[in-house]
């Protein structure tokens, strides 16, 4: 198997959490119930996730290109 292509399925699935996050902090998804829903410290932090995970996808592209791997 491919390093390079966990590392960008783990990255996409990080920037995809990110993203749930930051729409539980907006209030447009999730159960009311929840400590994310309606809770402006959880669309930054979605947002600082979704970067990570787009950081992780950056990774898996240059080991992809530079085949370090």
């Amino acid at each position: 198997m491919k390093i390079w292509r966990v590392i960008i399925t783990i990255g996409m699935i990080v920037s995809f959490m990110g993203v749930i996050f930051h729409l539980q902090g907006q209030s447009i998804i999730g159960p009311e119930s929840s400590f994310m829903y309606s809770n402006p410290e959880w669309i930054s932090y979605g947002m600082q996730i979704v970067i990570v995970g787009m950081i992780i996808i950056g990774a898996g592209i240059f080991i992809k290109f530079k085949k370090l791997i």
